[in-house]
């Protein structure tokens, strides 16, 4: 219970609504039990009647009026809180939602770097709607089932002590049955949400990377690895549902036995004129009435362990440290001419050795400085420290001369566009992935980028023109295209440094002129700093900084590294090479 009395408690501006409803509910349970206690006095009018003792015929019609609206009451009261019920599980749903996503959203890179995007949805899904489930469940039916329950008890108390313990009794039973049945069944759903989190996980990485699976003729390995998976997750519930009917007979038969007690108890004294026909019809309904919640004991008592199990999940993520707030009103204003500047930079990933070993190195503004170096060697762990994804394990990271620390995420990366390797656009329309950045910006903001970025005329060809969808990822559109309509959404964003992550090395030689011309565009007047590949794309680079195992080796111009012998030649070298023997199979060079 420990999860949801925290999900309660985190849902504290709910609250009144929750109090409301309860009203309604006790109101409803308490006039549930009237039309009975109603029917008991009925009963006996009509019991003097027949037995020539009595009767009265208008008091007999004032109580058929009166038990009719009660019963009218109790439904009236019954619906409003049922609706109110459903008004406030949807509330909680968006309520625990957005507290979810809010988290999400505020959480250290380092969290995705070791989690799979389908498995943090999964558990956001499954968190909130067993949650919500037994919320719902909660307001229109467990409620609502307690309080009838404890009211039957007391009515059946104040005609017949005996009767009240037995009926009483029944309930310890059957939720203690209940309870072992359902602990038994909660240890099994924890193994089958683990399976089931890495099947969802596996599908979403399937269908994201559909093309490489179709293109390795692996269709069948995916489907029979989800396959078997899920028939895991069946045999785990084949031994749930066995465990459950053998605690269900038990259930039954402590029923059936403490049903029969109390039927000779009733029978009995109402035989010997120990009880009226009245009572012993009011009993008999009550004790049907208590019947219904013990039913409904292992429902109830399964939901609250879903419930439990799924916002254990959900809370395990809540409860991890935020990092950043991305909610902050501050107006972020643009650095002029930036400078940055590693000091004595170390970095390392969790429970890994040094990334980078002892950086440092200042890029002056309006400079362009070329990341160079072999893979692995922590070019983008530098560009990942720039945007302030990680904080440095020891030295210092400045931009004009202000430390990082001291510095909001909002305003660094306020400052910075970035062009991706990977086409990063998402599947709505160019118009609105050039002003992911300015979300403001007019149109006629949008076209101009995407003329800078040499993207307007292929954009204008397109079914609707900057209205056009891209489809997940920009499939739709070629490499060329893509990176184009990065670039325009870099112009727009107009920030004064920008990093270009390795941003022509998918395209072939033509796509790759027409975005070096709209990276021409992009450049201007700003601190410009390029991971390549290619070295052709950074021969006009102020400053090239080879990195290697972590480390600064090199530092110059192009022309003067090229001379030296160090890795940049090596490389240099290397392609060169690579150049030649493709020129001379063509028997051009």
């Amino acid at each position: 219970m420990k999860n949801l009395i925290s999900i309660v408690r985190l849902s504290k501006p709910l609250h009144k609504l929750v109090i409301l409803i309860a009203l309604l509910i006790f109101i409803s349970a308490a006039l549930a039990l009237v039309g009975p206690v109603l029917s008991k006095f009925i009963v006996d009018q009509i019991t003097l009647k027949i037995t020539h003792k009595g009767g009265n015929l208008s008091w007999l019609i004032t109580l058929v009026i009166i038990t009719f609206g009660v019963n009218l009451l109790s439904l009236i009261a019954q619906v409003v809180s049922d609706r109110l019920g459903d008004h406030f599980s949807g509330r909680l749903r968006q309520f625990l939602t957005e507290k979810f996503y809010d988290k999400v959203l505020t959480l250290p890179q380092s969290y995705f770097d070791s989690e799979i995007s389908g498995k943090i949805v999964n558990q956001l899904t499954r968190g909130i709607v067993a949650t919500q489930g037994f919320s719902n469940s909660l307001t229109n039916f467990i409620l609502p089932t307690i309080l009838q329950s404890i009211f039957t008890i007391l009515v059946l108390g104040y005609y017949n002590i005996p009767i009240a313990f037995f009926t009483f009794i029944l309930f310890p039973i059957y939720l203690s049955i209940s309870y072992y049945s359902t602990i038994r069944w909660g240890k099994s759903e924890v193994l089958k949400n683990a399976i089931e989190d890495r099947s969802r996980g596996r599908m979403q990485e399937v269908i994201s990377n559909i093309r490489l699976v179709k293109s390795f003729t692996s269709e069948k390995t995916e489907y029979n690895t989800v396959s078997g998976q899920l028939t895991d997750i069946n045999k785990i519930y084949a031994k749930q549902s066995q465990t459950f009917h053998i605690f269900d007979f038990f259930r039954g038969l402590s029923l059936n036995i403490i049903l029969f007690i109390i039927y000779i108890i009733v029978f009995y004294q109402t035989y010997i004129s120990k009880l009226t026909i009245g009572e012993m019809v009011l009993i008999l309904q009550l004790v049907n009435q208590a019947r219904i919640p013990l039913f409904a004991m292992s429902f109830i008592l399964t939901q609250l362990q879903m419930a439990e199990a799924g916002s254990k999940e959900y809370l395990e993520i809540l409860n991890l440290k935020s990092v950043e707030n991305y909610d902050k009103k501050e107006k972020y204003i643009k650095v002029i001419k930036p400078e940055i500047e590693f000091k004595n930079v170390d970095f390392h990933y969790n429970e890994s050795e040094n990334v980078l070993k002892d950086i440092s190195f200042k890029i002056e503004s309006n400079e362009s400085v070329a990341l160079v170096g072999h893979s692995g060697a922590g070019k983008s762990t530098i560009i990942n420290l720039i945007l302030k994804f990680y904080q440095p394990t020891s030295g210092d990271i400045l931009i004009n001369n202000k430390n990082y620390q001291s510095l909001d995420h909002k305003f660094v990366r306020h400052n910075i566009a970035l062009v991706f390797q990977e086409n990063e656009l998402f599947s709505t329309s160019i118009k609105e992935n050039v002003a992911y950045g300015k979300p403001d910006a007019t149109e006629d903001e949008i076209i101009k980028a995407l003329k800078l970025a040499y993207a307007y005329d292929f954009v204008m060809k397109l079914p609707k023109g900057i209205e056009s969808e891209v489809g997940e990822r920009g499939i739709r559109l070629s490499g060329g295209q893509k990176q184009r309509i990065q670039i325009a959404r870099a112009i727009l964003k107009n920030a004064p440094i920008l990093i270009l992550d390795e941003a022509t090395s998918s395209l072939d030689a033509k796509s790759e002129k027409e975005v070096q011309d709209a990276l021409e565009n992009l450049m201007k007047d700003k601190l410009v700093i390029i991971i390549a590949h290619r070295f052709s794309t950074i021969q006009n680079v102020n400053k090239i900084l080879v990195v290697d195992e972590g480390k600064i080796m090199e530092s110059g111009t192009p022309q003067t590294l090229a001379k030296n012998s160090g890795v940049y030649s090596e490389l240099l070298h290397y392609q060169i090479e690579g150049n030649k023997k493709l020129l001379e199979k063509f028997d051009i060079y």
